[in-house]
């Protein structure tokens, strides 16, 4: 569509209620913006579209191919978007959305606006976003993580900070879909309400990227590079942090007044092992992309055979083809195979020398880039390490110690982020009790009980949509707090604890165990949480 100035936009007047065309009967219902239009932000447009709880209103991206994809399938259909749908970024949408408030404010009549937003655009560009938009006082869910550095997270958490005596304004939401799931949900209330194993002295937790997965994004892909976005453990790993530290450090109540059982220390040790140059083979020679190597037909990690063999070549044309070139899953809907194939191979054969600048290099991935001659340096395999001490809660003292210690025992839990994986992001683990002990992939929970000796299995409903359910649990979270602050009067503090479950602050703290941890890994050293927290955060 044609570029619209702000002025534009506002002034143009014809079909201003259109936007409710695409809503069900109840008009009031949340209405969002999807800023970035890739896999993620396709991720949660679908979730909220699926859901009777909202509607996808808007979408902002850069590339209009992704752009008019998104808001085909999911806004305005087969018919051209309104002005107020299609942003060609989250700046255009921002000088629009700035513009109609002014004339608003004027008494002039304006398109409807949006309740919320979902941030789904490369991890570093999070802060920008979220820090431009914190003044209009909407709704935001930001894609995991919230910020690629410490201080960027701190500056979020300063500016949707309420001031003085002043209550929250608006919603805010974290990617962290893994507390979403019908089966982390189910094994959160085996152990903190059911008590099905007693007290959790330790968890086992990892998550298995995936062998070629983790060549497509933290190899060849856009979260490759500390320097360009953060460590492999911040950009695929938050949520893992956050989900051990939801079941061993958060009240089992989100609304209990009790104080979390905070870590005691935190350790780690990875590096990256096995993606880099000494580890490629000799008769592959100087070749440094997989449509010229010679030892191609041999390599397991050869991009057309990833990318070709195991995904178009059978009609999947999706993820993580589109993500090689998003106009590739039209063109095989469109033309066909052979010019869809053409295309992939085109995006394949491109690389880079000494003579490409580095600017360049760095600011888009190379998918056909030989995993042994690439740029990455994100760690392939890391182990974390939490350790929290005896912590009874103050002022308890007329109960026993044992009912002091009531989910505030001393612990252990370990995370594994492990590349080198068949199972691919389908996490799995073992917690040990003091009267039982659990294990648990991404489809079943075994409770075994040491008294009796009997094993109880459990099979958690298994939602659509990605992440065991995740992101559409989250999507309906975030959409019926909005619907309770926006609809039924509910105090955005209130509906933030409801239907959310934590807080910002929890979200900073998590995010921060990561910062920590990294630290700890890359110092060699064993950090103490509370020390590192009082001197790095100062909330």
């Amino acid at each position: 569509m044609a570029t619209h100035s702000s002025a534009d936009r506002c002034l143009a007047t014809k079909g201003i209620h259109e936007v409710f065309k695409h809503c069900r009967p109840d008009i009031n219902c949340p209405k969002l913006l999807i800023i970035g239009a890739g896999a993620r932000g396709n991720a949660y447009a679908r979730a909220v579209t699926e859901s009777a709880n909202g509607r996808i209103t808007a979408v902002a991206d850069p590339i209009r191919f992704k752009r008019d994809a998104l808001g085909k399938k999911y806004i305005w259909s087969d018919e051209k978007p309104a002005y107020y749908q299609s942003f060609d970024g989250w700046k255009d949408f921002l000088q629009y959305e700035s513009h109609r408030r002014k004339q608003a404010d004027q008494g002039e009549k304006v398109a409807p606006g949006i309740d919320g937003v979902f941030i789904c655009t490369l991890d570093e560009m999070h802060a920008e976003i979220i820090l431009a938009l914190t003044p209009l006082n909407l709704h935001i869910m930001s894609e995991k993580p919230l910020a690629t550095t410490l201080i960027d997270c701190l500056k979020i958490y300063r500016s949707l900070q309420p001031k003085d005596t002043e209550s929250p304004r608006a919603i805010f939401s974290i990617g962290h879909v893994l507390r979403y799931s019908p089966h982390n949900i189910l094994l959160r209330r085996l152990l903190l309400v059911d008590d099905v194993i007693g007290d959790v002295i330790s968890i086992e937790h990892t998550e298995p990227v995936g062998w070629w997965h983790f060549s497509h994004s933290y190899v060849r892909g856009n979260w490759r590079k500390e320097s360009k976005t953060a460590p492999s453990l911040l950009t695929k790993c938050c949520h893992d942090i956050d989900l051990l530290l939801w079941l061993l450090c958060s009240p089992a109540n989100p609304l209990s007044a009790k104080p979390p059982h905070h870590p005691s220390q935190v350790t780690s040790t990875g590096a990256l092992i096995y993606f880099k140059k000494s580890r490629k083979p000799v008769f592959a020679g100087d070749a440094t992309n997989c449509m010229s190597c010679p030892v191609e037909k041999e390599c397991m990690y050869s991009a057309n055979k990833i990318y070709n063999d195991a995904h178009l070549a059978k009609g999947n044309a999706g993820w993580p083809v589109h993500v090689v070139d998003p106009e590739i899953e039209d063109c095989l809907l469109t033309i066909g195979k052979d010019a869809a194939l053409a295309k992939l191979s085109e995006r394949l054969i491109e690389d880079y020398d000494n003579s490409t600048p580095q600017a360049e290099i760095d600011n888009r991935p190379w998918f056909g880039r030989c995993v042994y001659e690439s740029d990455n340096d994100v760690c392939d395999d890391q182990v974390v390490t939490i350790t929290w001490e005896d912590d009874p809660l103050p002022n308890q003292e007329n109960l026993n110690l044992v009912t002091q210690l009531k989910g505030r025992s001393a612990k252990t839990a370990t995370l594994h982020m492990i590349a080198f994986t068949e199972k691919q992001c389908e996490r799995r683990g073992r917690i040990y009790g003091t009267r039982g002990e659990v294990e648990y992939d991404s489809k079943t929970i075994k409770v075994h009980d040491f008294a009796s000796q009997q094993t109880q299995t459990y099979y958690p409903r298994q939602a659509g949509g990605g992440h065991g359910g995740g992101d559409d649990g989250l999507a309906q979270q975030y959409l019926k707090a909005i619907n309770a602050v926006k609809n039924e009067g509910v105090d955005v503090e209130d509906a933030q604890k409801t239907y959310i479950g934590c807080t910002l602050e929890e979200v900073i703290r998590n995010h921060a165990m990561v910062f920590a941890a990294e630290e700890a890994r890359k110092e060699k050293k064993v950090v103490n949480w509370k020390e590192w927290w009082q001197s790095n955060m100062m909330i």
